[in-house]
């Protein structure tokens, strides 16, 4: 089977993990690139004896480890008020393997295997990268959905978490609106809304007047994460899981980069 036949299924997700993990669109497509041209030259390999998926994070992960992680990148991030002060409290190390276990869905021995790690560290990274959340990033959430049982499994779960939310939209005048009236310091949205209008455009329209954070919701990642537009940084699968949430808000309030949001 070809390189492309094996791998292609999991470039989708891989440029998923890398956009969270360096905060941009731009960012994580240039290293998901990097990965796949030193494969090409034969300037790196797959590691041998494991799934491809596990293979391919593990490459990325050789060459972002080698070239500063996100101290090298954090002069990206325009200095700003509370917010960037309260999530350096959330380390590189722990972001690596939260976003690869709750958000990529990889098991504590796959991350292990995937960062180099034993399972121990793995889990106590976690661990502390669930504590920084749950401590240090309360916000106010405003939250973009039609369906209104997701909805509210959407409001509990991020009022659990210790953020405000400050309201529920279904349509995009009615985020646009609620924005303006509310202020909320996160959006998270829906792709398709009730009125058949869209969470990109409401997102669109509340990004001309606030400098905040968007997470969006979507059952088809596959299909906005081609790498040929510009594309969301922060995705949720449907079915999301309360790890997924959490661990996907605490990347986009570390970033708090607006402008890479389509």
């Amino acid at each position: 089977m070809s390189m492309t036949a094996t791998l292609g299924p999991h470039l989708p997700y891989l440029r998923r993990y890398a956009r969270a993990l360096t905060g941009s669109q731009q960012s994580g497509d240039a290293y998901v690139r990097a990965s796949l041209q030193a494969l090409l030259d034969g300037n790196a390999e797959l590691m041998a004896g494991v799934p491809p998926r596990i293979a391919l994070y593990r490459l990325f992960h050789a060459l972002w480890s080698t070239t500063g992680n996100l101290n090298g990148n954090s002069t990206h991030m325009q200095p700003s008020s509370s917010v960037e002060q309260r999530l350096q409290a959330l380390q590189p190390t722990n972001r690596e393997a939260l976003l690869l276990t709750a958000v990529e869905g990889f098991s504590t021995e796959d991350a292990a295997t995937i960062l180099g790690w034993t399972e121990d560290e793995v889990e106590e990274a976690v661990a502390g990268a669930m504590r920084a959340i749950d401590e240090e990033l309360a916000s106010r959430v405003l939250i973009i959905e039609d369906e209104s049982i997701i909805a509210l499994d959407l409001e509990s779960l991020v009022s659990d978490m210790g953020h405000e939310v400050t309201g529920i939209a279904t349509t995009r005048d009615d985020a646009v609106r609620m924005a303006k009236e509310q202020e909320p310091n996160l959006i998270l949205t829906d792709i398709q809304l009730a009125d058949s209008s869209s969470g990109i455009d409401a997102a669109t329209a509340i990004l001309k007047d606030f400098d905040i954070p968007v997470i969006f919701i979507t059952a088809y990642p596959e299909r906005l994460l081609t790498g040929e537009r510009p594309e969301p940084t922060y995705l949720i699968t449907k079915p999301f899981s309360r790890e997924t949430v959490r661990a996907t808000i605490g990347q986009a309030l570390f970033f708090h980069r607006a402008e890479d949001v389509a």
